[in-house]
């Protein structure tokens, strides 16, 4: 460079290397950069030392998309990422950052980084491995990402890995598109430790005639130069590349007829398009421009196979399916010969099933049953929240090996067991409380939950013989009657307005009475009678519809009242309440509420709560929402819910905090959600039980003639009185007809209307 010789750098270099070399040459800052590997993410500063770089190699941001899809479709949640630090000041830190950017979009994470000095710089590399890898074989994640690495490092890796046990069951390895293409190069004993590793490479076009040929040479210089090798290789990705590269200059240069000058190359090596073997050479932004597809392979016997395609455009695509839609990797040998997905964790002990609590002494056993028969070895657990769990492990992409372990302590122990490894998981109506958050971690619930009141309900109001007279205030009954009396003697005033001789207030009075009787016998013979009736009636029909509406709401709940109120008035009465004594509500009670501790009575059994209602040892319960339902549905007469729902977290089950498993179960139960299983399963429990009578149910529905009692008395005494006064009259008559037929001859008009009514 300083004696102005070179015009362009063709290699491996890395950005700060190019970097570093311009600030301690300033004639470095004129020449052509062509990187051969995938740098790392970059500060904006360093790049701006470089006067002309060009990659022909890949994205790293597309690496870790890849790795990330691979990951997301296992759904492993967590990962441990190996980097080698090739320069001490390479920003590995950018490989990591990268990767975890990308499994972000999956829901996953980097739990831990390993990161390996240099290669060439360690003086007992097979140690340092060992060393570095027994810190990570006692940690519960399994699942070992190669995000950077030379060959030979990886090389080491593999062999101590096999060595410790660590390309067994439940292991999963996978190795960068810088491994994975050169996979070729390697012989067989190095293959033999990488049985069952996943990795991706550049998928190119191996068949032109240009390819064929440049093999043909490749493998005869090969030959030539190694002939003690294991067999020759075929020519890698990067080796393609490089030749590719060389080319790119030679282009450039032909480009200009006089001297070749560094900017002028520079320009000319980015306007490059052609035809290279690695594919189509073209640059924006100093990259290289092409449709990547990467191949994501399964290290398999003495080779590898194929097993799906990655693109940033159409991401995962299964090879098998033939469909992009329908994504389908496998069959996949993994790492001991393992059939099933691995789970990407174990908990150290991976032959052992997980001892799983089970609440054996819960007040309502339809959500967990505890029974023992001798004919078992063990005890035989059923119910709700057992059948939700049984059902989300179906949905796992591996087998989940478990046994239900009965516990006879309270809810909260059984979550402090999780939390102190005396039980690996918890399953059953376990509540998702704050203050059991710092013990364990929680999965999604899959049931609703709140506290509920629960309590008998009054004797119904519609007993009431006046009940109908409260449909309407006594302002509105009074303005009812003074209208009617009105609008009728306003009616016989017109209909008799040639006969005003009838004087007297009393005719008058009885007359506005029953006129509207005469109105239906007889025809309206004036339109000023029309007119005075026709908004009466229509004002008579909107207050008939207002009745009707309030009395058939008056009735309906009259059924639905319950016996106290709200929670507010059982602290005032100072009433004795019942709940679930294995349950959180007890503390919720007291501490929360502030109902008094000797006011609350610990209940054992669901069929011990009529019992102490009907003896009056409590008068409210309180029951989260998933045992009040059924509560309700077993005891369905009687009682109601009273005052409103305070809510809670839902039940969920518990695992260690940070399991793994707790996020796989989650997923499965919002599967089992949407499948609508759980809603099933939740119907089936609540409709094995129901009202013995439903009969008596049909009946309480249908309204007596008590409600009315009040109009049929007013109506039946009108009519009697009349009855009375008739056969009064009608014997009157018979003993003194001479005496009648004189009072009538008088005043036949008043008679003839007397006798009418």
């Amino acid at each position: 460079m300083d004696n102005n010789r070179v015009e362009a750098i063709i290699g491996t270099m890395e950005v700060p290397e190019a970097a570093l070399l311009s600030v301690i040459d300033k004639s470095a800052n004129n020449i052509s950069y062509i990187f051969l590997t995938s740098p790392a993410i970059t500060p904006q500063p360093m790049l701006e030392q470089l006067a002309s770089f060009v990659q022909i190699s890949n994205d790293i941001s597309l690496h870790m998309q890849c790795i990330a899809a691979i990951v997301g479709y296992f759904k492993w949640r967590k990962v441990i990422a190996i980097h080698e630090n090739t320069h001490p000041f390479s920003p590995h830190s950018g490989f990591i950052t990268s990767l975890s950017d990308s499994l972000r979009v999956v829901d996953s994470q980097v739990e831990q980084h390993l990161a390996f000095p240099s290669f060439s710089s360690l003086s007992n590399p097979k140690a340092a491995i060992r060393e570095k890898l027994s810190k990570m074989r006692s940690k519960s994640n399994k699942i070992f990402i190669i995000v950077h690495s030379s060959l030979e490092l990886a090389i080491l890796i593999f062999q101590e890995a096999k060595k410790m046990g660590m390309m067994e069951k439940g292991y999963v390895w996978i190795v960068p598109d810088e491994i994975a293409s050169l996979i070729d190069s390697l012989d067989s004993s190095d293959i033999n430790n990488m049985q069952g590793v996943l990795g991706f490479r550049t998928k190119f076009i191996d068949s032109s005639k240009s390819v064929r040929h440049f093999k043909t040479r490749f493998r005869r210089m090969y030959e030539i130069k190694y002939p003690k090798e294991e067999e020759y290789s075929n020519p890698s990705i990067f080796a393609l590349r490089a030749y590719d590269a060389t080319w790119t200059i030679a282009k450039a240069m032909q480009k200009s007829q006089a001297k070749v000058i560094s900017k002028t190359l520079s320009k000319d090596i980015l306007s490059t398009n052609f035809e290279g073997l690695s594919g189509r050479i073209r640059f924006e932004n100093g990259k290289l421009a092409q449709n990547l597809t990467f191949q994501i392979i399964n290290v398999v016997g003495k080779s590898y196979r194929e097993i799906a395609l990655w693109s940033p455009s159409l991401g995962l695509s299964g090879i098998s399916s033939g469909n992009n839609s329908v994504i389908e990797l496998g069959p996949i040998y993994w790492p001991g010969r393992m059939q099933t997905i691995p789970k990407g964790w174990n908990s150290g002990e991976e032959d052992k099933p997980l001892r799983i609590g089970v609440p054996a002494k819960g007040a309502f056993n339809q959500f967990v049953s505890v029974s023992y028969d001798q004919n078992r070895s063990g005890p035989s657990i059923s119910g709700f929240s057992v059948k939700v769990f049984e059902a989300a492990v179906k949905r796992l992409p591996y087998h989940l090996n478990y046994e239900f372990v009965p516990f006879n302590g309270s809810y909260d122990e059984m979550v402090a067991q999780v939390y102190y490894k005396g039980l690996d998981a918890a399953v059953g109506d376990i509540d998702i409380m704050a203050d059991r958050y710092p013990f364990a971690e929680f999965t999604q619930p899959y049931v609703e939950s709140g506290l509920q009141m629960v309590v008998p309900v009054k004797p119904e109001k519609i007993k009431d013989t006046w009940l109908f007279m409260k449909t309407f205030t006594l302002k509105m009954w009074l303005l009812m009657a003074g209208m009617h009396l009105f609008i009728g003697f306003v009616i016989w005033l017109i209909e008799h307005e040639d006969n005003l001789e009838l004087k007297g207030f009393g005719s008058m009075l009885w007359f506005s009475v029953t006129v509207i009787f005469f109105a239906q016998r007889e025809p309206l013979r004036k339109n000023w009678s029309r007119f005075v009736l026709a908004p009466w009636l229509f004002v008579i029909l909107i207050a008939s519809a207002g009745f009707t509406a309030n009395l058939t709401s008056s009735l309906t709940m009259a059924r639905m009242q319950p016996s106290i109120p709200d929670i507010e008035t059982l602290q005032k009465t100072n009433a004795v309440i019942g709940c679930d004594g294995n349950s959180f509500i007890v503390n919720y009670l007291t501490n929360v509420l502030e109902f008094k501790a000797e006011n609350v009575r610990k209940i054992n059994s669901i069929n011990d709560y009529p019992t102490d209602f009907e003896r009056g040892d409590i008068a409210a319960a309180f029951f989260v929402v998933p045992h009040a339902k059924v509560f309700l549905a077993k005891f369905c007469k009687g009682y109601t819910t009273a005052g409103p729902t305070l809510n809670l977290g839902g039940f969920g089950f518990v695992f260690p905090k940070g399991s793994a498993l707790s996020f796989d179960i989650s997923e499965a139960i919002l599967r089992a959600t949407e499948s609508g299983e759980i809603k099933q399963l939740q119907e089936d429990m609540l409709a094995s039980y129901k009202c013995s009578s439903t009969t008596d149910i049909v009946d309480s529905t249908r309204l007596g003639p008590q409600p009315f009692a009040g109009l049929f008395f007013i109506s039946g005494s009108f009519s009697g009185l009349a009855f009375l006064v008739t056969i009064w009259r009608l014997a009157e008559r018979r003993l003194h007809i001479l005496n009648l037929i004189q009072v009538a001859l008088v005043d036949r008009r008043v008679w003839r209307r007397l006798i009418s009514v």
